[in-house]
């Protein structure tokens, strides 16, 4: 029951739980105590809205940065990853495979203010190594959801 439940709001958490008790075919009862359970458990972690940005016009810089470090003793990389995610300005750190240990996303409102963090706060850690800054240039698609507008289909029909 679970596993449905989580399949049908990762998709869309603004479901009416009463729809979705029907599609589940069990009482509405059953799904909000199911939730709220989960919620408790911090299965569900929260719940998100995605934002087109560029529509709204305001400036948002959003930078993906690769980050190599050196694992703490008796630690490994959990001490480290939660000092990067302490930062307010840090949306998402990952633990990756590959060239780089962590994979950190941050939003500013400049790319002078998200390079000032990677400089002053992210580089200065003693067990950072080196980091590489991506900045988004445009999303297409988050979480699933399709941001940009799909391309018109320009051709011209020929009749026979």
């Amino acid at each position: 029951m679970r596993e449905k439940i989580l399949t049908f709001i990762e998709k869309n958490s603004r479901v009416d739980l009463k729809d979705l008790a029907i599609m589940l075919g069990v009482d509405e009862a059953v799904v909000v105590n199911e939730l709220a359970q989960m919620e408790a458990e911090h299965i569900i972690c929260g719940y998100h809205t995605i934002i087109d940005w560029d529509k709204v016009g305001m400036e948002k810089v959003t930078a993906m940065i690769e980050v190599r470090v050196t694992p703490q003793r008796d630690m490994g990389f959990e001490k480290l990853a939660e000092r990067i995610w302490n930062y307010p300005e840090v949306d998402s750190v990952y633990l990756i495979s590959g060239g780089f240990d962590f994979m950190v996303t941050i939003e500013g409102k400049t790319l002078r203010e998200v390079a000032q963090f990677v400089s002053e706060k992210l580089s200065t850690i003693d067990s950072v190594l080196s980091t590489k800054t991506n900045f988004i240039l445009k999303k297409y698609k988050d979480h699933g959801t399709v941001i940009a507008e799909r391309a018109k289909d320009e051709r011209i029909q020929m009749l026979p």
